[in-house]
């Protein structure tokens, strides 16, 4: 009885183990996408019911090349300052300048159209409202502000194309004067830099506050933007710069000595720039 037991119990076994197998084997065959999901690899599914890995398939959208790359939601417009109560004034402040943080790309004048309207807007919204602003703008305000002010202005200038060959070897170079290049992006920086100057020129920012934000790094990213090849920028810049030299006394002699270390790095480093005559 035993013997005849035992003999059985490996039959047994075998036969498990071998439809264990079988199993394993066949969801195998029927889901291809398991050894893509074994590895760690995640999986994307495309409109043609097939899995490629989101590693290959994800494709970097890059702005301009005067901007950092950003990525462009849908834009809500927010309700107005004159629908909330002056208690809620200060933090819709606020809600705007993060929907205007948002840096739309501005090489295809069709894209994204209706949300750069909705940005133009609300720039304009906020303009206005620091114009007629009568209570202290409160630090939080300030803060956002000037993050506003820094991802919307302070960016990378493509490198210089144009042909220097002409100013080199004589003098007959420099009776030749280049074109101006525009920005396309300027509708939008038109706005930000009189949202800038305008809230610098406020007498609701308290300058003792305002200094901690307008501080030397932002004195200093603005100064960079004086390279800039379109001079309704660099003109912009210069009455900004005066009103921050005005409103900050604690700034100016950092002002003045960033001011000639620009003019020290033309004559000694780079013998090139823009805003040269507007500094």
């Amino acid at each position: 009885m035993l013997k005849q037991f035992f003999n059985k119990l490996p039959r047994k076994s075998s036969s498990a183990s071998s439809s264990k197998s079988g199993t394993l084997s066949g969801s195998g065959q029927s889901n291809p996408g398991n050894g893509a999901a074994a590895s760690g690899i995640p999986i994307q599914r495309t409109s043609s019911s097939t899995a490629a890995p989101t590693r290959s398939a994800t494709v970097k959208r890059m702005s301009s090349a005067v901007f950092p790359s950003s990525v462009v939601a849908g834009i809500e417009p927010l309700v107005s300052f004159k629908d909330v109560p002056n208690g809620e004034k200060p933090n819709l402040f606020v809600s705007k300048l993060n929907l205007c943080c948002i840096v739309f790309d501005f090489s295809d004048p069709n894209k994204n159209s209706a949300e750069k309207d909705i940005k133009r807007q609300t720039l304009l919204e906020l303009i206005e409202y620091v114009n007629s602003a009568n209570a202290r703008f409160t630090e939080q305000m300030i803060a956002s502000s000037c993050k506003m002010f820094a991802v919307n202005l302070f960016r990378v200038f493509p490198p210089n194309y144009r042909s220097n060959s002409s100013g080199g070897g004589g003098g007959g170079g420099e009776a030749e004067e280049e074109e101006p290049m525009f920005d396309p992006a300027w509708p939008h920086l038109q706005l930000v830099y009189d949202l800038l100057l305008k809230f610098i020129g406020s007498s609701a920012l308290d300058a003792k506050v305002g200094k901690k934000y307008f501080d030397h790094s932002f004195i200093l990213r603005l100064l960079d933007l004086f390279d800039s090849e379109d001079p309704r920028e660099r003109d912009c810049l210069k009455t900004i710069l005066h009103r921050i030299y005005g409103k900050f006394m604690v700034h100016r002699p950092f002002v003045r000595k960033s001011v000639s270390n620009i003019f020290y790095r033309f004559v000694f480093e780079t013998d090139r720039h823009n805003g040269l005559q507007s500094c």
